[in-house]
């Protein structure tokens, strides 16, 4: 919701002085090319999905900068002036109040500010957004997923969060005691997946949105501490296998349990279903 706002900025001020909007974004993340022996930071879009959500938005061009140790190494001067400036000849830059960027992080609000004041761009500061006395931060968005506050992180996102996997075989449990699932595979490695649970979701698939309910975690009952993605996609029968589908977290229903038989497991399943039922015709 925060980038929201920047967004709708930078379009309305595209259209006001009859120019066109541009989004800089990098990849790969910095702190993967920075601190590759760290725990990689678990992103919240591919750029796939950066663009298409850009796109939607209104945005006239998005430029991808490959992120480098050379990249990261220039000044902070030499940022705005070699590239900012050289590269985009901006009129307007729009950017949050904690924006940092040159060696070190050095530049900040206050050196566009030397810019402004001579003439070179007009300088727009978005402030802090705060939704419910919440400061919206893809740091804080991250911390509520991976916590599964997923209705937290979609309040703060703006929409649902999802993420792309393919279909992959698995051991057909589900299909035996009659709650067949897609076995999901992650398609992006960097991708976060929210913390584990079972979800009420949206599924896509060929441009059609099924409803159903997913397990992210591990499947104790079965004596199986693997960690998988499941989803049971209400009121369908086709062969997925192979194929690639969309998953939008709506709302999280409980914790991953172990049950004392498959009878308990079954009945607990046909109540999760009528709670992701309501939750999802709710949205409806």
């Amino acid at each position: 919701m925060g980038h929201c706002e920047i967004l709708r900025q930078l379009v309305d001020v595209a259209k006001q002085k009859n120019g066109e909007s541009v989004v800089i974004s990098f990849y790969p993340h910095p702190r993967h090319i920075l601190q590759p022996s760290a725990d990689p930071v678990k992103l919240l879009h591919t750029p796939e999905e950066k663009a298409k959500q850009l796109e939607q938005a209104g945005i006239d061009h998005l430029v991808i900068v490959p992120f480098t140790i050379a990249f990261a190494e220039i000044s902070a001067t030499e940022y705005v002036e070699a590239f900012l400036i050289h590269h985009f000849h901006p009129h307007t830059l729009i950017v949050g109040h904690d924006h940092q960027f040159g060696n070190n992080r050095t530049g900040n609000y206050s050196l566009l500010e030397q810019y402004a004041e001579k003439g070179i761009f007009q300088l727009i500061e978005i402030s802090p957004k705060l939704l419910k006395d919440v400061t919206i931060s893809s740091t804080q968005i991250r911390h509520r997923l991976l916590n599964g506050e997923i209705e937290v992180a979609n309040a703060l996102l703006g929409y649902h969060y999802s993420f792309i996997g393919q279909v992959v075989h698995g051991s057909q449990t589900g299909r035996k005691i009659g709650f067949p699932t897609a076995n999901i595979k992650i398609s992006y490695t960097h991708k976060l997946t929210p913390g584990i649970g079972v979800y009420a979701v949206l599924v896509t698939w060929q441009g059609n949105k099924y409803k159903g309910m997913m397990n992210l975690g591990a499947r104790p009952t079965f004596e199986d501490q693997t960690p998988t993605i499941e989803v049971n996609i209400f009121d369908f029968d086709a062969d997925l296998y192979g194929e690639q589908l969309s998953i939008e977290c709506v709302a999280r229903i409980r914790d991953i349990e172990k049950f004392n038989s498959i009878e308990a497991l079954v009945e607990q399943l046909d109540k999760d279903k009528n709670t992701a039922l309501q939750l999802l015709d709710s949205i409806a």
